[in-house]
């Protein structure tokens, strides 16, 4: 008997909003810095939830939107923010654990911030 395989598909076992948010999450935390499993993932993402909906909220085509999550796209910090937000996420930073690859701990720094009086 001849087994049968199909291609993975992670929007295939997406079932809930708090399944999205941990693979998104993991995604983040496995991603080499280049994007691509990043994008691949949001491109799972996009396609559990209506693509033409979604390209709306974006204010994107949806040509433009598969672009941006293809395999050789690139998208902006700008792009991948609307697409975050329509899917009613936020892009979160924080410090890492581990050093650079420079092997020296990166300089604790203190971000300066003014506030305006008006």
């Amino acid at each position: 008997m001849a087994e049968e395989y199909r291609k993975f598909d992670a929007s295939d076992y997406m079932r809930t909003d708090e399944d999205l948010q941990g693979l998104l999450s993991a995604a983040l935390d496995e991603d080499l810095g280049d994007g691509v499993v990043i994008r691949a993932v949001l491109k799972h993402v996009a396609r559990t939830h209506n693509l033409s909906a979604l390209a709306r909220e974006t204010g994107l085509n949806r040509g433009n939107l598969y672009q941006a999550l293809s395999k050789d796209g690139n998208p902006t910090l700008a792009t991948l923010l609307k697409i975050i937000r329509a899917l009613g996420l936020r892009l979160r930073l924080e410090p890492v654990d581990t050093p650079l690859e420079s092997g020296r701990p990166p300089k604790q720094q203190k971000l300066s911030v003014r506030s305006t009086s008006t």
